[in-house]
């Protein structure tokens, strides 16, 4: 079964990687964008064939590992 986590940093959270792609845009000549928030995608094969057992499992991962909860919120998506 494949799984896919989105991780982005919480609003309020500063983003200093986001505001540098924000001005290195600017700098190549894309204007009008107000704002760059930058996150990350983790993909993953699990063994697991029960699809509500393969989201426990990664909200597990997620709350352990893959996250820091503290600054980054994170969204689970079971592919199948």
């Amino acid at each position: 079964m494949k799984a896919r986590v989105d991780i982005t940093l919480k609003n309020g959270v500063l983003d200093p990687q986001g505001k540098a792609i924000q001005q290195a845009l600017g700098a190549l000549g894309f204007g009008g964008i107000e704002g760059v928030r930058q996150g990350k995608v983790i993909e993953l094969d699990l063994a697991e064939t029960d699809p509500a057992k393969a989201e426990a499992a990664l909200k597990e991962m997620c709350e352990k590992l893959l996250a820091n909860t503290v600054i980054e919120d994170y969204r689970i998506e079971v592919l199948g």
